[in-house]
C-alpha cells in the first residue's frame, strides 16, 4: 500500500514510521490527510495531540495546522500545548500550526513564546506572529516580532526582520 492512500489510521500509522520529522512519507501522509480535511482526519489529529509520546504530538499538531476548516476546535489543543507542552520542536510546530491558520486568537500564546530558551521556538514565533497580528496589525505582537530581530540567533532575527516588514509594509 502506498503511504498517501487508506484509512485516516493507517495513514497515521504509515507516517508515524517515517521518524524524520521532514521526511517524505510522513508528510505525503500530512498532505493527504490535509485533502481529506474530515472530521475523521480532525479526531485523529487531536488524539494524536493527547498522546504521551512525542512523534504522535508532533505528527497530531502538524495535522492540526493544515485543517482550517476547524481551526475554531484545534485552536484550543495548539493553545493548551502551547502552554504545557516541554518539548521544543513540538512548540516549534504548534507555532507553525498558528501561522498556518493565521488566527489572531493564537497571538497571546504566540507572544507568551516569543521569549522562549530555545531558538526553534522563537523561530516558530518569529514565523507565526506576522500570520496572527490581525489587521491592523496588534501593537503587542509587533513589539513581540520587533524584539525578536534583535535575537542572537540570525535565523530568528532573518525571519523576524521579514516579518516586521510584510506586517508594516516596508520593504526590506
Amino acid at each position: 500500500m502506498p503511504p498517501f492512500e487508506g484509512t485516516v489510521r493507517g495513514l497515521i500509522e504509515a507516517a508515524l514510521r517515517d521518524t524524520d520529522p521532514d521526511g517524505p512519507v510522513r508528510w505525503q501522509v500530512i498532505s493527504r490527510l490535509r485533502e481529506r480535511g474530515d472530521l475523521e482526519c480532525f479526531i485523529e489529529a487531536r488524539r494524536l495531540c493527547a498522546a504521551d509520546g512525542t512523534a504522535e504530538r508532533l505528527l497530531g499538531v502538524d495535522i492540526l495546522g493544515l485543517l482550517g476548516a476547524y481551526v475554531d476546535r484545534a485552536l484550543p489543543i495548539l493553545r493548551y500545548l502551547a502552554a504545557s507542552e516541554d518539548d521544543a520542536v513540538v512548540l516549534y510546530s504548534v507555532l507553525i500550526a498558528f501561522g498556518h491558520l493565521g488566527d489572531p486568537r493564537s497571538l497571546p500564546s504566540v507572544i507568551d513564546l516569543a521569549a522562549h530558551r530555545d531558538p526553534r521556538v522563537r523561530y516558530g514565533a518569529a514565523y507565526a506572529l506576522q500570520h496572527v497580528l490581525g489587521d491592523p496589525p496588534d501593537r503587542t505582537g509587533l513589539a513581540a516580532l520587533r524584539s525578536l530581530t534583535l535575537d542572537a540567533d540570525a535565523d530568528v532575527a532573518g525571519w523576524a526582520s521579514l516579518g516586521v516588514a510584510l506586517a508594516t509594509g516596508r520593504e526590506l
